[in-house]
């Protein structure tokens, strides 16, 4: 199949012409005269949110099946190829059967965008910096519970506070399983950070928000990550979490391992009013999504807005690519998705000159098309 696209970004370039796929995958790129009509655009690969709890109404730790069908359906029409469902601090007992739905959800070859795995946000966080979640439900780190729960369903992504009493032994076991751990809602100091990514953690949980805030002496979570060549820095750079100036910063520092990621919650593809995120209630306005105290709960941001607000920052359209794309695939483990190159996946997002998505194929198939 020809896409029609007028350029492709291949390995941060960009590359005259066409694309060309199938259900093996990219066949071709600067296949040719590309496209010149309205929705012709350029070719990227496609973004992969590594950190979401809900979207249209949904909450992906209380769904169904249908509702997996719905966001993965409303993912595909923001860009979005693949997503790593994101579970709150809950009850121990809540955390099974969404696992399980998460499990049918990947088995099934369903339209739009694939799911990747589960995050565990919790249970094992410091009431310090709880943020939005229910202190009631935090636990102490306990290794054989958590890789019980790994057990249990498709967990791959998991946010530990490594200080806390046998934090870093819980990390550790958690890297040993192959699960890439997240360092976040932590009040963890530059030193503890840092023993924790020495002990094999991974990433850093939507940076300047719910951790230790940097001092001159003492820059805590985030210091210790941004100066890590081997640790990914996730980002919410909806202008609500972050200041444009804090996220451009961050972006900058981390060179070539910062994540976009939305840490949307069910209200995100709706409008205002009451929501839920996991078993707490969200009340949503003015693009702000918060407890009835005022805490942050989540955002409404989705990955083709957060890719125009970093290129609105200064970053290059190929940087923003290669934080929505590239650098979450490899922190999950897979390489070879988040590119768009001749032999790899055809998981295609497709922007028009204004950065908006007019296309998605995932697999090589149609998910998206806003293009008549």
């Amino acid at each position: 199949m020809r896409l029609g696209v007028r350029d492709a970004l291949v390995d941060g370039a960009l590359v005259n012409g066409d694309v060309l796929v199938d259900d093996t995958g990219v066949v071709a790129v600067g296949a040719g005269r590309g496209g010149r009509g309205p929705g012709s655009g350029t070719a990227l690969p496609g973004f992969i949110d590594a950190h979401i709890n809900g979207v249209v109404g949904v909450d992906f730790l209380s769904t169904d099946r249908d509702g997996y069908r719905a966001a993965s359906a409303a993912l595909a029409r923001t860009g979005v190829t693949g997503y790593v469902p994101t579970f709150i601090t809950s009850p121990l007992d809540d955390y099974g059967p969404a696992l399980d739905v998460a499990a049918e959800a990947i088995a099934e070859d369903a339209a739009g965008a694939t799911v990747l795995g589960v995050h565990l946000e919790g249970p094992y966080l410091s009431p310090t910096w709880v943020g939005a979640h229910d202190p009631a439900h935090l636990r102490a780190p306990d290794v054989a519970e958590a890789l019980a729960l790994c057990d249990r369903g498709p967990v791959r992504i998991m946010t530990v506070a490594p200080e806390l009493e046998g934090g870093l032994e819980l990390v550790a076991a958690l890297a040993a399983r192959g699960i890439a751990v997240s360092c976040g809602h932590s009040d963890a100091d530059a030193r503890t950070a840092a023993a924790a990514f020495d002990a094999g953690a991974r990433a850093i949980t939507h940076i300047y928000n719910a951790h230790r805030r940097w001092q001159p002496r003492d820059p805590g979570l985030a210091g210790a990550a941004l100066v890590r060549p081997d640790v990914t820095v996730q980002a919410i750079v909806d202008h609500v979490h972050l200041a444009p100036e804090a996220a451009y910063a961050a972006f900058l520092a981390a060179n070539g391992r910062f994540a976009l990621v939305t840490d949307a919650m069910e209200a995100a593809g709706r409008g205002p009013g009451t929501y839920r995120l996991g078993r707490r209630e969200v009340e949503v306005r003015d693009g702000r999504a918060e407890l009835s105290d005022g805490l942050l709960a989540g955002s409404v941001l989705t990955m083709d807005q957060a890719v125009r607000n970093l290129v609105g920052c200064g970053a290059s359209l190929a940087e923003a690519a290669h934080a929505a794309a590239t650098v979450p695939a490899r922190l999950l483990g897979r390489p070879e998705l988040g590119v768009l190159r001749p032999g790899g996946p055809a998981d295609v997002t497709v922007l028009d000159d204004e950065l908006c998505v007019v296309r998605t194929l995932v697999g090589g198939a149609e998910a998206f098309a806003g293009v008549a």
